[in-house]
């Protein structure tokens, strides 16, 4: 058989469109029907000129907000040569035996899901009232090759806790108009409010391990929740498992265009921000560090390669504040360690001595009621035997004792870890140290597996299935309340961790 074939083949909020027609709505069980296994049609956004337009520019691959504070945000945006991705193109068998019959590779924009990019100009107008009458618009944007044809609009001035809505035009040289996409997202309280709202957590997306067509399940029942944000917490694409594998660079942007050209990803997107960390997968290869290369794709284009297609700044560690009970911090566990290989000690690290020096002073800094890492790999585990690539391995046994004792002496009753890279769900505290971590688990059930099997010695809560986290901050009275949620790829919740804490 040929390794490849040709085959044709709450409420969702504000989907209003600036052309004046019905806004269309999906409702949370639209959403659960589609989880369950029937089609979910998503409306396309677009302006009465762009339905018009049949010459592009477009915007296949959406929109992502990222890095939002209280008062700035990053808006990505794309521009496309065709209005949806490339639905009939060339699909790969999801196992390939690669020795004996490795597969025939073609032309990029010939494969499934394949959303060509397209130069043009773009611009961005947002503001706070849905129908942009207050909108504040961009300068227009020329985009080309040179940046995948990527705009990343850096807002700032922005009302704290508040809702925007926004939309991305796009024109070509002479201005004639192409594709409008509309979208959303909120911004942080100040500090000195009560933190009251939910955000989701997600890990580990195999392409074809998503489970139905349109994107894997968790995303229509996230998206039914109204998170105001949702981490992206690593291995967001398999450059080297899943075909056809990534070993230049244009397949490495193809793993991006036809994972995040997908319907439900799209409209999760859309309708609230994001926070992005990058792991093994979705950087080069797996376990990987700094140095290493795949054919002629290298450790740094794969970097570069994340910075674009992710909307995020420069650091790739931050820390953010999410009003008086809530901050994260997002950490980074490939640009800074070292090799795998290399003998456990003091010198060896995943962190690197200044990510956890700012890890350590932040954190003392902080006044927060609740405090809260994102990790794209465990600092507590436990993990397999065989495996050698993060904190609760033995290979890096030196700097996790490190940071677990050092948060034992300096935050022991108020932090939590959450990680994303295993692909099976827990509530671990650490025996020793305490620690305690959620491990968010696979985006499929059937992407989940690879557990060493459950340990009562660090298990509250143990279960090999895909899914997702939900996080709760609520306030009543002088007291604040996080309530860490794992749920199942339709949503429904399997665990629930509820802490208290009086706030002054």
């Amino acid at each position: 058989m040929s390794p490849h074939s040709r085959i044709a083949t709450g409420k969702l909020v504000d989907r209003g469109n600036l052309s004046g027609l019905p806004i269309p709505v999906v409702t949370r069980r639209d959403f659960l029907a589609a989880s369950a296994g029937a089609a979910l049609v998503l409306p396309q956004i677009v302006s009465a000129e762009a339905i018009a337009t049949d010459s592009g520019p477009f915007q296949a691959t959406g929109t992502r907000v990222g890095e939002v504070t209280e008062n700035s945000a990053i808006v990505w945006t794309r521009l496309t040569k065709h209005s949806q991705r490339n639905n009939d193109g060339v699909e790969f068998a999801k196992k390939v035996d690669r020795k004996s019959d490795p597969p025939t590779v073609p032309p990029v924009a010939q494969i499934e899901g394949a959303c060509p990019g397209m130069a043009g100009r773009v611009r961005l107008r947002y503001g706070l009232k849905s129908d942009l009458s207050d909108a504040t618009a961009t300068d227009w944007i020329d985009v080309t090759e040179a940046t995948d044809f990527i705009h990343q609009f850096k807002l700032s001035g922005l009302k704290p806790d508040s809702t925007y809505h926004y939309v991305s035009q796009t024109a070509v040289g002479d201005n004639s108009p192409g594709q409008e996409f509309r979208g959303k997202f909120f911004t942080a309280p100040i500090p000195t409010m009560p933190s009251s709202f939910r955000f989701c957590v997600m890990t580990c997306q195999g392409y074809p391990d998503r489970d139905h067509k349109d994107g894997h399940p968790i995303y229509p029942s996230m998206l039914a929740l109204e998170p105001k944000f949702v981490t992206m917490t690593g291995d967001l694409v398999y450059y080297d498992s899943n075909e056809p594998r990534a070993v230049t660079p244009a397949l490495a942007r193809l793993h991006w265009e036809r994972m995040f050209s997908l319907p439900r990803l799209v409209a999760m997107m859309r309708n609230a921000s994001s926070y992005w960390l990058k792991d093994d997968h979705d950087t080069l290869t797996n376990d990987s560090w700094p140095g290493m290369k795949a054919g002629e794709l290298t450790f740094a284009e794969g970097q570069t390669i994340f910075q674009q297609q992710a909307p995020i700044g420069k650091q790739s560690y931050r820390t953010f504040r999410w009003g008086h009970d809530l901050q994260i911090w997002f950490t980074d566990g490939r640009d800074f360690r070292s090799p795998n290989k290399v003998p456990d000690g003091p010198e060896k690290t995943i962190w690197g001595a200044e990510q956890k020096a700012w890890f350590k002073r932040t954190v003392q800094e902080s006044d927060a009621t609740w405090k809260l890492l994102i990790s794209p790999t465990p600092l507590v585990g436990p993990d397999r035997q065989n495996k050698n690539d993060n904190h609760s391995n033995i290979g890096f046994a030196h700097e996790g004792d490190e940071i677990r004792e050092w948060l034992k002496a300096n935050v022991p009753d108020n932090f939590f870890v959450v990680c994303g890279d295993r692909h099976w769900q827990y509530h671990s505290v650490h025996p020793t140290a305490g620690t305690q971590e959620f491990s968010v688990g696979a985006a499929s059930n059937s992407h989940a597996g690879g557990t060493p099997g459950e340990d009562k010695t660090y298990h509250r809560f143990h279960r090999v299935k895909g899914g997702f986290l939900s996080v709760d901050l609520r306030r009543e009275g002088q007291q604040s309340q996080i309530v860490f949620q794992l749920r199942d790829v339709n949503g429904v919740v399997g665990y629930e961790a509820k802490f208290n804490r009086a706030v002054s």
